[in-house]
């Protein structure tokens, strides 16, 4: 049995490939990989810069090439990681290591979340039940054990975080965000979770108000700039303008009517904010270039924690491979039990029947004979119990196989029939010599 990935990603695929890769629901995705014969479980994840589909069985990277042609996914943005590689990749991905900002969090609930959704619709199964609960804790330990994930390395998130290293926290404190586009709409996002009041300006004032819903904010009027930067603690601006939003003759009038530091934070390119603004008395102007620099300065830091969390995911890999060692181990054992427990069942039944035949025995002697048989089958099978998982531990597939197609019956394509029709067969062969 297999376990393998197939992976379009920001590191081979356009966001436009990553889109196109996405065909369906969620379900119909799932169903349609289940239709597979030699596939028995499956799992998918989707964010903005990645597709994976997980799949267990046998013949898997063929079978993920194919449905890689079948969803008409170009072989060159495609990778497909197979066994340890594929479970490595995994644990890299919750952690945060495969991003495109390194040590992001959102990609960890992510995972959570489509390994539900995936659960919901029959993909998941008990081989990557492990592998996902796995990876959900090592996202966890990661990020409890290294601070991959602290320190702003967007320009959006490295605006907020110079605000707040200005003001010593934004709890309580007005922000005014200018501009609802892509860049605004990242710095009102890093906001929302500073107990802070956002204020959103944008020429589009619906534009404005949809940002201002989702993130819990307040839309204002754009052509009121000058009455909003009164009154807020900070403004960061985030236009698309070729113009100057906010310029020296605007501030002049604002620093004659408001007594506190004026903060601007001009993340925009061209800029928004003319920059003569910051010879103004009262007036303190960061633009991108000071956040360029904070965010490569935490991007050095969670590069440098990032080697801790891979001798974290090294350990983990270890163990998450002794676990599926386990199981293939278990699964055999299983299999030899199951086929024992079957036997006993009838055995002890036959001999009852005999006993209370002769020796007019009632069902009280039963508890007696199941006893007997369970412990002589413990007994007796508790060396092949013990080899098993040697075998498991020391990757020796083909006992294992041999094991499960010794003792696995009908679900190794060997009927109860074709069973007792061979025995007969091989009692008439041994009678014959006799």
């Amino acid at each position: 049995m297999e376990i393998a990935n197939l992976v379009v990603s920001h590191k081979k695929a356009t966001l436009e490939e990553i889109e196109k890769a996405w065909h369906g629901d969620c379900r119909a995705l799932i169903e349609r990989v289940l239709r597979y014969p030699n596939v028995s479980e499956c799992a998918i994840l989707m964010t903005c810069n990645r597709v994976e589909v997980y799949v267990v069985g046998t013949e898997t990277e063929k079978t993920l090439k194919d449905f890689a042609k079948l969803m008409r996914v170009s072989e060159r943005v495609i990778e497909i990681h197979k066994n340890d590689a594929c479970l490595e990749h995994l644990l890299r991905v919750a952690s945060g290591l495969e991003s495109m900002m390194v040590g992001e969090d959102q990609i960890l609930g992510q995972v959570k979340d489509f390994y539900n959704i995936s659960k919901q619709y029959g993909g998941i199964g008990d081989i990557l039940d492990v592998v996902f609960s796995k990876a959900i804790q090592v996202g966890k330990k990661v990020r409890k054990l290294t601070n991959i994930n602290k320190g702003s390395i967007s320009i959006g998130s490295a605006a907020v975080e110079l605000a707040e290293r200005n003001l010593g926290t934004l709890s309580g404190k007005k922000v005014l965000v200018v501009g609802a586009g892509e860049m605004g709409s990242l710095v009102a996002r890093a906001l929302a979770h500073k107990d802070c009041e956002t204020l959103i300006a944008n020429r589009t004032f619906s534009r404005a108000e949809k940002l201002a819903k989702e993130v819990g904010g307040k839309a204002v009027p754009f052509n009121k700039l000058e009455r909003y930067i009164v009154e807020s603690d900070v403004v960061i601006t985030a236009t698309a303008s070729k113009d100057y939003i906010i310029t020296r003759e605007m501030l002049e009038k604002v620093v004659g009517v408001k007594k506190e530091k004026i903060l601007l934070i001009d993340i925009a390119l061209p800029r928004d904010v003319e920059e003569s603004v910051a010879d103004i008395d009262g007036v303190e102007l960061y633009t991108i270039d000071d956040l360029r620099e904070i965010s490569e300065e935490n991007l050095r830091k969670r590069l440098r924690e990032a080697k801790k969390a891979e001798k974290i995911i090294a350990e983990e890999l270890e163990h998450l491979k002794l676990m599926l060692k386990e199981m293939r181990a278990d699964s055999a054992i299983s299999a030899m039990y199951s086929r024992a427990e079957e036997v006993k069942r009838e055995e002890v039944l036959e001999l009852y029947n005999k006993l209370a035949a002769k020796y007019g025995i009632d069902e009280s002697v039963l508890p007696i004979l199941e006893e007997f048989a369970n412990s002589f089958i413990k007994k007796y099978l508790r060396l092949p119990t013990i080899r098993l998982r040697m075998a498991a531990r020391s990757d020796n597939d083909d006992l294992i196989e041999a094991a499960e197609y010794l003792f696995g019956g009908e679900e190794l394509g060997v009927s109860k029939a074709e069973n007792e029709k061979t025995e007969e067969e091989l009692l008439k062969t041994a009678y014959q010599r006799d």
